[in-house]
């Protein structure tokens, strides 16, 4: 074996060693509205990447992972080479897949919660007799960002939505589910946390579901552009499938309020993407 071919080998067999990765990667999670800013929710963020990395079996400096709770913030940063992974729910996930070339591998399933959830309308009990009853109605909602969401996927079915009802984005639920129950034309499309909580409302009596979406997708994890095949990818894919099964993966996806990550539902996404109007 020559001198050169023999450098080339050993080159190869060093990339190869467990704690190897070419660039390093970064996990890019974006959720809308949500609570905290990138600033507060990076403790959490560099917890749950250490885990993920030593579970990996790479070095802790192969994978780091940051949160934007502004959608614009969260898309420039999935234009960037150095974006592997995003973690993001289903509306932000129907409204940029093509343009990010993202494509879904796991479903994060959130604290408390379940993979699939749905989403549902809250209106003054009695108010909205028929869908034209919104006409210069403010439909408040933390996916308000996406009205083509709340059109196709998460109100699919109810009819047309007049062209007057304005959108809101806002995690404020609370006070606008407080003017809804006052009479005021307010309307709110909560998720399914904000629904369970519901009940404990003063004037909950005063509230009624006016439309509720089949279980949908709640989080999805995706690979983002050419990365869906990469091996150190696959890798980092497998390591947080089983995240949940040890003590201090478990510890980190509580600090980001999930519990694990399971298989992705293709039969509910693919309904989804059909409803929202963008096949997979």
């Amino acid at each position: 074996m020559t001198r050169a071919r023999l450098l080339v080998w050993l080159f190869l067999a060093w990339m190869l060693l467990p704690g190897w990765a070419a660039t390093p990667a970064t996990l890019v999670v974006c959720a809308p509205g949500y609570p905290g800013s990138t600033i507060e929710a990076q403790p959490s963020m560099s917890g749950f990447a250490a885990a993920a990395a030593t579970l990996a079996g790479v070095k802790p400096e192969s994978l780091s992972a940051i949160y934007y709770e502004q959608e614009a913030a969260g898309v420039a940063h999935l234009k960037q080479p150095d974006a592997t992974l995003a973690m993001v729910p289903l509306p932000f996930f129907l409204s940029h897949a093509r343009e990010l070339k993202l494509t879904p591998v796991l479903q994060a399933v959130q604290k408390g919660g379940a993979a699939n959830e749905a989403w549902t309308l809250v209106a003054k009990r009695g108010r909205l007799q028929n869908v034209a009853a919104l006409d210069g109605f403010e439909l408040f909602s933390l996916a308000a960002y996406a009205p083509q969401f709340i059109q196709k996927v998460a109100l699919q079915g109810y009819g047309p939505l007049p062209a007057t009802l304005k959108y809101t984005a806002s995690p404020a639920v609370l006070s606008a589910l407080r003017r809804a129950s006052a009479g005021e034309n307010v309307v709110v499309l909560l998720d399914a946390t904000q629904v369970a909580a519901l009940p404990k409302l003063p004037f909950a009596a005063e509230l009624e579901t006016v439309k509720q979406s089949a279980p949908l997708p709640s989080v999805l994890l995706c690979t983002v552009g050419a990365n869906a095949n990469d091996t150190v990818t696959k890798r980092w894919i497998a390591a947080l499938s089983k995240l949940h099964e040890k003590p201090a993966g478990a510890a980190a996806l509580d600090g980001i309020r999930l519990e694990r990550f399971v298989a992705v539902d293709a039969v509910a996404l693919d309904r989804a993407h059909v409803a929202f109007g963008a096949g997979p």
